[in-house]
């Protein structure tokens, strides 16, 4: 899965989050949430995702 820098991707547990930085090809950190008071920056990793949805 080849996952860029502001892709939207589903996590497994049934979140979107949107991409805000790659490190690399399985590391990244990603904004969840509805709208800026409800965000969180989380580092995932490849296996924490579905798929890229946008």
């Amino acid at each position: 899965m080849d996952i860029k820098q502001y892709d939207t991707v589903l996590l497994k547990d049934g979140r979107e989050a949107a991409i805000i930085e790659v490190f690399s090809k399985t590391e990244f950190l990603a904004d969840i949430g509805d709208d800026p008071s409800t965000w969180e920056t989380v580092d995932i990793t490849l296996d924490d995702i579905e798929k890229v949805v946008m």
